[in-house]
């Protein structure tokens, strides 16, 4: 890893002065109805000339994430929509080649929002935008995953809104993700009983045997409703005390019925709902009998947790006490069809976009 950052950095040193190249992928269209790669457009444009407090970064990882799919859609969420014809959002992390900001020098490691793109150029002074890693320990793509963003929100809505305590049961949908995947062995450090949901005997394997859950139901198995919540059941004998939800529809449905009075859910994603079709709930009143506390949540609110997630995660993930696995795609041009079969199911763990 040591070399290879030294041997690009050299390379990127000897371009600069010279006029450098970007690659980028914009968003040119909004999707009706599934999202498809004729909604995204590669282009080339020049490096712009540093101005003072900038820094020019060279992206070697590209995140993929699901939440990319609500901000392409022209209505009003959590956050404003993915403009037309801009480079996609995304999270990236790299090098920094050349920098005119005093915090930053030239072959530092940093995570940031650079998006769809081979290089970025970032105001250094700008809040949040740009963050210095250590990747002695931690790999550059870690930072994207178990120690970035899936990672702290798996943190926050286990311990601040599921309330994990030890002997109880937490269960996650979408188990073997990103996110899932670290909210059950966070849930298993805490001495609860985790439970998975995923799609496949592969991931539900990989859950149970790798991760080290205590069950993992395929849901590819169980497309009755009813099949499911015997499934959930005969997993949770003893119920569910907190319940983390990445899919929603027919997933939280089973989830909802087995809850214990003062239960906590976490929402995190409604990926069953990204393609604009409404996701009814079957039994809302459980809500109010079982007494239920229902709370969405956007990571990038609780900047304040940050600090202490990333330094558990962290700590995990350079011991070796916390797994990742990741799905890379291999070039820029790939990310469109990447992301469409991360929205698919068809990733394992981390999706993300190898750059250099």
């Amino acid at each position: 890893m040591i070399y290879r950052t030294i041997y690009l950095l050299i390379y990127l040193l000897m371009e600069v002065g010279a006029t450098m190249t970007n690659r980028q992928i914009l968003f040119t269209s909004r999707p009706t109805g599934e999202a498809t790669a004729a909604n995204f457009t590669l282009v080339e444009a020049p490096v712009p000339e540093l101005a003072d407090g900038q820094v020019l970064v060279q992206h070697l990882y590209l995140s993929l994430d699901p939440y990319m799919r609500g901000r392409m859609n022209d209505t009003k969420s959590y956050a404003p929509p993915q403009p037309l014809n801009k480079v996609m959002i995304g999270g990236t992390a790299g090098v920094v080649v050349e920098s005119r900001h005093p915090g930053f020098a030239a072959g530092d490691h940093v995570v940031g929002m650079g998006g769809w793109q081979l290089y970025s150029v970032v105001g250094g002074s700008a809040r949040g935008a740009l963050r210095k890693v250590d990747t002695s320990r931690v790999p550059h793509s870690a930072y994207l995953g178990a120690v970035g963003m899936p990672g702290v929100t798996a943190w926050y809505g286990l311990t601040r809104i599921c309330e994990a305590k030890p002997g109880q049961t937490i269960s996650v949908s979408a188990a073997s993700g990103a996110v899932g995947s670290v909210v059950g062995q966070l849930a298993k450090a805490r001495a609860c009983r985790a439970v998975g949901i995923a799609g496949g005997t592969q991931k539900c394997d990989y859950v149970v045997k790798e991760l080290g859950f205590d069950a993992c139901i395929d849901y590819k198995q169980h497309r009755d409703p009813r099949s499911l919540y015997g499934a959930l059941k005969a997993a949770t004998p003893d119920g569910i005390d907190g319940h983390f939800e990445n899919v929603g529809g027919a997933v939280l449905d089973a989830a909802l019925v087995r809850m214990n009075d003062f239960g906590r859910i976490a929402v995190c994603g409604m990926i069953a709902g990204y393609d604009g079709q409404p996701v009814p709930l079957n039994q809302p009143s459980i809500i109010l009998t079982s007494r239920l506390r229902v709370e969405g949540f956007i990571v990038s609110e609780h900047m304040d947790v940050w600090p202490d997630a990333l330094a558990e995660l962290g700590t995990m993930v350079a011991t070796g006490a916390l797994k990742y696995r990741e799905t890379i795609a291999n070039g820029l041009e790939s990310a469109p069809e990447a992301f469409l079969g991360l929205l698919r199911g068809r990733n394992f763990g981390k999706q993300l976009v190898r750059l250099a």
